[in-house]
C-alpha cells in the first residue's frame, strides 16, 4: 500500500511552486455546496466572534484566509474556513460540524488541502470510546467498514496519509479517509462524490437519533469541547499559519476554530 509520511510543510517545501487557484476554487465550491445542505437542515447563526476573520491576510496578492463560525439550537459549533496562498501552491479548507449534546451522533469532519497535490480527510468524529461502547461502534462505524476497505482497494491513485503526529493519528476513527492524490479532475470528482455520500449518511443519522437524557448532556458537551480544542490546538498544519501570519494571529485563528472567543451561548 502506498503511504505518505511527511509533515505538511515538508510536502510543500519539496514540491514545485505552482498556481493552484483553479483547484482551490473547485474545493471551495465542493465545501460551499455541502455547507448549503447543512444550512438547510439546521437553524444556524453566525457567531460575531468570527466576523473579524471575514478576510485576513493579503489574498489574492499573498497569503490569506477566511473563517466563518456558526452555532444554533442543535449545533454547538460549525466552522467553514480556508487558509493559504493558492498562487504559491498551498491552500487548506475546512468544514466541520460539532453537534450539540441533545443527540450523540458523531460530529462531521471534512478537510481539503492542495500542496500542490490534492489531499482530503473526512471522518465521523466519535463522542465515545469505541472500544468501550460496542453498540455505538455497531450503529455508526460498522456499516461504513466495507466501503472504507473498498475505497482503499479500488483507487490506487490515492495514497494513504499517515500523520507524523501521534495525537492526530489517535484522533482518527476506523473509517476515516485521509489520502493524498494527483489533482486530476476524475480524482477531484471522486472526492466530491464521497463527501456527498458521507454527508447524506450523517444527515440520516441526525434524523434518526434518539435524544440524550438531560442528566448526560453537560458531560457530553464538556467532552465535545475538549476534543474540539485539542484537535485545533495540536493540528500540525498550524505551522503554516505561523509561517504566513505569525504566532499572534495564528493563535487567534486557532481559537476561532474551537470557539475560544465565542459570543453566542452553547446549545443545551
Amino acid at each position: 500500500m502506498k503511504e505518505t509520511l511527511q509533515h505538511v510543510e515538508q510536502m510543500l517545501d519539496e514540491s514545485p511552486v505552482v498556481d493552484v487557484t483553479e483547484t482551490f476554487e473547485q474545493m471551495r465550491g465542493i465545501l460551499a455546496r455541502l455547507k448549503a445542505r447543512i444550512e438547510a437542515k439546521f437553524v444556524l447563526t453566525r457567531d460575531p466572534s468570527s466576523e473579524q476573520f471575514d478576510s485576513y491576510g493579503t489574498y489574492p496578492d499573498g497569503p490569506g484566509g477566511r473563517i466563518e463560525a456558526y452555532t444554533g439550537p442543535e449545533v454547538d459549533w460549525m466552522v467553514h474556513s480556508w487558509l493559504g496562498n493558492p498562487t504559491a501552491s498551498f491552500a487548506n479548507l475546512h468544514l466541520t460540524v460539532w453537534l450539540g449534546p441533545q443527540i450523540d451522533v458523531p460530529h462531521l469532519g471534512i478537510a481539503l488541502l492542495v500542496w500542490p497535490e490534492g489531499w482530503f480527510y473526512t471522518d465521523a468524529i466519535p463522542r465515545v470510546n469505541l472500544t468501550e461502547d460496542g453498540d455505538y461502534y455497531d450503529r455508526y462505524y460498522a456499516p461504513l467498514d466495507a466501503d472504507w476497505l473498498r475505497f482503499k482497494e479500488e483507487h490506487p491513485d490515492f495514497t494513504w496519509f499517515t500523520s507524523r503526529a501521534g495525537f492526530i493519528r489517535a484522533g482518527l476513527s476506523p473509517v476515516a479517509h485521509c489520502y493524498s492524490f494527483p489533482r486530476a479532475q476524475d480524482n477531484i470528482d471522486l472526492v466530491a462524490k464521497l463527501l456527498d455520500d458521507r454527508v447524506d449518511r450523517w444527515l440520516t443519522w441526525v434524523d434518526e437519533a434518539e435524544p440524550v437524557p438531560e442528566e448526560r448532556r453537560l458531560a457530553l458537551a464538556a467532552t465535545d469541547l475538549a476534543i474540539r480544542r485539542n484537535i485545533a490546538d495540536r493540528d500540525p498544519a498550524n505551522v503554516m499559519g505561523v509561517r504566513f501570519f505569525g504566532e499572534e494571529l495564528t493563535g487567534k485563528l486557532v481559537r476561532a476554530l474551537w470557539g475560544g472567543d465565542r459570543v453566542l451561548p452553547r446549545p443545551s
